[in-house]
C-alpha cells in the first residue's frame, strides 16, 4: 500500500497484520482523490474508522492544511502513528500537521471550535447498519458550511442519512467492490 498522488507520492504505507481492517485499496484511493481534485488542499480533514489512516494521509500529501485521525485498535493506531511519521518526513516537516485519537468513533469528539471541511467514514461493514446513524448525527455539529463527507460502504446497500443529500457516487451500485458516497449536509 502506498500514496498515490501529491508531494509523499509513492511513500510506503504500513498496514496491522490480520484481517480486522480493511484498508482502502491504492487504485480506489486514487479514484476517490482524482474525483476530489483540487478540493483537498488546503481543507482541514477527519478520518474516522481510520484503520491505516490512508486516506487522511493521501489527504495530506495532496496538500491538506491539517487532519485527525480517530481509530480504536490499538494495532492499527501504531501503524497510523508509524504511516504518519513517514508522510510528514515525506513532506519536509519536522511536526506533523495532524493528531491521532485512540477512542471509539461513537464516543469521540472533535476539540472545541474545530470544524472539518473534509470527512472520511469508513466503518467495518459488520457494523454500518449501527454506527452510520449516529455519526451522521454528530458529524452535523462538526462540519463547516459546504463540508464534503465520504462514506464507504458496500455497492449493494442503500441508506437514507437524514440531513444529508448524495451528490456523488464512485463505484457501483450493485454487488462487488465498495461504493464511496459523497454527502453534504441538506
Amino acid at each position: 500500500m502506498r500514496i498515490t498522488g501529491g508531494i509523499a507520492r509513492s511513500l510506503k504505507l504500513k498496514s496491522p497484520k490480520g484481517d480486522f481492517i480493511r484498508p482502502s485499496t491504492d487504485s480506489s484511493r486514487e479514484r476517490l482523490f482524482s474525483s476530489l481534485g483540487r478540493e483537498v488542499q488546503g481543507k482541514h480533514i477527519l478520518d474516522l474508522f481510520a484503520g491505516t489512516g490512508a486516506c487522511g494521509l493521501e489527504a495530506l500529501s495532496r496538500g491538506a492544511a491539517s487532519g485527525y485521525f480517530v481509530e480504536k485498535n490499538r494495532q492499527a493506531i501504531r501503524c497510523i502513528n508509524e504511516n504518519l511519521q513517514t508522510v510528514t518526513k515525506g513532506l519536509g516537516l519536522e511536526k506533523a500537521p495532524a493528531k491521532v485519537f485512540h477512542s471509539d468513533v461513537l464516543k469521540w469528539r472533535p476539540p472545541k471550535n474545530s470544524c472539518f471541511d473534509l470527512v472520511f467514514v469508513d466503518p467495518p461493514y459488520a457494523i454500518i447498519d449501527v454506527v452510520a446513524v449516529p455519526i451522521f448525527k454528530n458529524l452535523g455539529d462538526w462540519v463547516c458550511d459546504e463540508a464534503t463527507v465520504i462514506f464507504e460502504m458496500p455497492a449493494g446497500l442503500e441508506m437514507e442519512l437524514k440531513g444529508w443529500v448524495e451528490f456523488k457516487r464512485l463505484g457501483k451500485r450493485g454487488k462487488g467492490d465498495p461504493t464511496q458516497r459523497f454527502l453534504r449536509q441538506a
